[in-house]
């Protein structure tokens, strides 16, 4: 027996909400790549995502300061009891953003984390608006005022945030320090928010272009492709992966679509 994989889109308009008891992912902003002008040159956004916390309400508007004590384990999940923004667009979506923000309730003050994935402009470009938040930007974990604590993330280490929510290491596209967020436990299971690991779905004419190690990234998305039902990539709208069973001695699934994947042991990259 092998396992098929396939991806579809995630249909819904923006914001996107995926609820979960724990944690709910909403997709703010889709990100974009567009060729413009003549030769190479692309207009380009990344992705905003939010993730709110269940017990977090936007009636509590009060919330005390990060504590600068103890490890970054426990600054980290001090940190995540509050609104969470994964990326933040580039500064021309500064007015965008904040709109989107308002729209959930949540004002720039109520952050209390900000993940950067990688360090691209179009991905962190708005970190100012968020002074008395966390910041984890690649493996650069700070606190309000720049206070950097040391926290041993690699692939084989991610960082557990709270329930079900941890930060991967998922080098490739910007180099060896890329990260993405992994929300388990939400209405369509477990949510990657992936940054550039995926531009977008079905990218598979242009994401080695634009790595600076496609051996790592090759890695990063099978990684992700093992266990995401939802992947939320950098410069496109979220997808679906979908999983069944084949076996090569019967006429194999009569649902399967979109030239899927026959996988054995690790699923190969398909988007």
């Amino acid at each position: 027996m092998s396992s098929l994989l396939r991806t579809e889109p995630l249909r819904g308009e923006l914001p996107l909400r995926v609820p979960g008891d724990s944690y709910s992912v909403v997709v703010l902003l889709q990100g974009y790549a567009e060729p413009e002008g003549v030769g190479d040159a692309v207009r380009a956004d990344g992705s905003v995502t939010l993730i709110l916390p269940g017990t977090w309400s936007s009636d509590s508007s009060h919330r005390e300061a990060l504590s600068k004590g103890g490890e970054a384990k426990t600054a980290l999940e001090e940190a995540a009891r509050g609104p969470i923004l994964v990326d933040t667009g580039g500064p021309w979506a500064r007015e965008a953003l904040l709109k989107a923000l308002d729209g959930q309730g949540v004002s720039p003050a109520d952050l209390t984390l900000v993940v950067g994935t990688h360090g691209h402009s179009d991905h962190i470009g708005n970190l100012g608006l968020f002074p008395g938040a966390a910041v984890l930007v690649s493996h650069d974990f700070c606190l309000p005022g720049g206070y950097y604590l040391p926290h041993g993330l690699g692939e084989e280490r991610p960082l557990r945030l709270g329930p079900g929510l941890e930060v991967w290491a998922t080098p490739g596209h910007g180099g060896q320090r890329d990260v993405s967020v992994v929300v388990a436990g939400t209405a369509l299971g477990t949510v990657a928010v992936v940054g550039d690991v995926f531009e977008r779905d079905r990218d598979e004419d242009s994401w080695k272009a634009l790595s600076e190690d496609p051996v790592a990234q090759e890695r990063s998305r099978k990684r992700v492709l093992g266990t995401a039902d939802v992947v939320v990539p950098g410069h496109g709208a979220p997808f679906r992966v979908v999983r069944e069973t084949w076996n090569p001695e019967t006429k194999g699934p009569g649902n399967c679509r979109q030239n899927p994947v026959v996988v054995d042991k690790e699923p190969i990259v398909h988007g």
